[in-house]
């Protein structure tokens, strides 16, 4: 998978899974029902933090410059917004190319690259290893709450 697809996807279901937490949030405030608030806020937050994962990655291997890449993040947490950056950046060619750092290609240089080049060279183990890293940051956060507490009702 090359880094515009990679990058791609993850804008994309960030997209969806916003789409789907508004919508839990509009059938909660209306008082249609609760229980689709977990499902949609977790799913999305796993995305998020993927997402996230995902775009420091291929900041790393397009060489963007800072600036490129924190939009990217913070973006993030704004509804939607992660298509329109990854269609700017597609058009203005940072997403074009292969892995940079994949085996036979560029010598890594500093931690970062060296970081990313142990990924691409082993990429079952480190995909394995990625999971279980946001998967144990998607539990601390569900265990630490949600970020705005739900007001509590007055009868």
């Amino acid at each position: 998978m090359s880094p515009r697809a990679l990058f791609r996807t993850f804008a994309t279901a960030e997209a969806f899974t916003w789409a789907g937490l508004i919508a839990a949030l509009i059938l909660r405030a209306t008082g249609v029902t609760d229980a689709v608030v977990p499902v949609a806020g977790g799913l999305h937050g796993f995305v998020f933090l993927t997402y996230c994962v995902v775009t420091v990655f291929t900041w790393v291997n397009q060489r963007w410059r800072a600036s490129t890449g924190i939009l990217g993040l913070v973006l993030a947490v704004v509804p939607f917004a992660t298509v329109p950056f990854e269609i700017v950046l597609d058009r203005r060619g940072l997403l074009t190319g292969p892995w940079r750092l994949r085996p036979g290609g560029e010598d890594p240089s500093g931690f970062v690259e060296h970081a990313q080049a142990w990924v691409l060279r082993r990429p079952w183990s480190s995909v394995g290893i990625l999971v279980l890293a946001v998967a144990i940051v998607f539990v601390v956060l569900l265990w630490l709450g949600p970020p705005i507490p739900k007001p509590a009702m007055v009868l």
